[in-house]
């Protein structure tokens, strides 16, 4: 399944919409009780994240009432959600605030993720700065970064290299407790390695080529299913570190994303512990 370029632009300027209305708005001008926890006390959701994801939602619906529309706040009540949007012939997936404790901690290194599948396929991908007004859209044949006044250039991975010239992200503290360690041994072979506690730019960077790889044991897809598009689309590699495709469906497991075939392999050999 493709989207249409109309489609796709509607989708560029829903999400520009919703970032000028909901998210800029409330960037260091939140209140403590516009922020609270979810899952764990770093884990939060800010009230620019309810209204964007709802003023997204609410569009997507009206412009594809075919099409299941899963948002990562909608998800978190109701899990099953994220079931039937691997199982359906066309989901549109939302981030509607990647890095929210970046943005709740007034760190402009924050965006919009949104995301089309097909059957857990990842057949378009959008990320956006917020800040900079910028996104990397992609839908498999195309792959660019653009903005309201630039058509866009293209976008290509790294060379990326033998595995003490690689420069990655590793979400090291989101990795299980047990294999901590051995990560931790393993990190300082690589050039070097870090996190931005945002996905969006996370993958940017990748398809923009300054970086190799990421890795990541959190498989959320309004993470990571427009990153892996992106990453695709821009010559890179993106499956699971046990060799399987990604797919949304997928729970449990390791993604690495990384610029080509070659440094793939390089860091899966190197991480094969996390095989499992």
């Amino acid at each position: 399944m493709q989207l249409s370029p109309d489609q796709q632009s509607f989708l560029i300027e829903t999400v520009r919409a919703a970032a000028k209305a909901e998210i800029l708005p409330r960037f260091r001008n939140l209140s403590a009780g516009d922020i609270r926890s979810k899952s764990k006390p770093d884990d939060l959701v800010t009230e620019a994240d309810l209204a964007a994801e709802k003023r997204i939602t609410a569009a997507l619906r009206d412009a594809f009432p075919q099409a299941m529309i899963l948002g990562e706040e909608a998800a978190a009540e109701d899990p099953s959600l994220r079931d039937q949007a691997a199982e359906a012939e066309l989901a549109l997936i939302i981030d509607p605030v990647d890095g929210t404790w970046n943005f709740a901690n007034g760190l402009a290194t924050f965006g919009v993720i949104l995301a089309a599948t097909s059957f857990g396929k990842p057949v378009f991908g959008l990320l956006y700065d917020v800040v900079m007004d910028d996104w990397v859209v992609t839908d498999g044949r195309d792959r660019r970064m653009a903005s309201p006044t630039q058509s866009g250039r293209l976008l290509q991975t790294s060379d990326g290299g033998v595995l003490e010239s690689l420069t990655g992200f590793v979400h090291f503290y989101l990795m299980e407790k047990s294999v901590q360690a051995q990560m931790g041994a393993a990190m300082p072979a690589f050039n070097r390695t870090f996190m931005l506690r945002c996905s969006c730019h996370e993958y940017r960077l990748l398809a923009q080529g300054s970086v190799d790889f990421c890795l990541s044991g959190i498989l959320n897809p309004w993470d990571h299913a427009a990153g892996v598009a992106a990453t695709q689309a821009a010559g890179g590699v993106a499956r699971l570190i046990d060799g399987r495709d990604y797919d949304i469906s997928i729970k449990q497991g390791y993604l690495l994303s990384a610029a080509n075939e070659a440094t793939w392999e390089v860091v899966a050999a190197h991480l094969s512990f996390l095989k499992g």
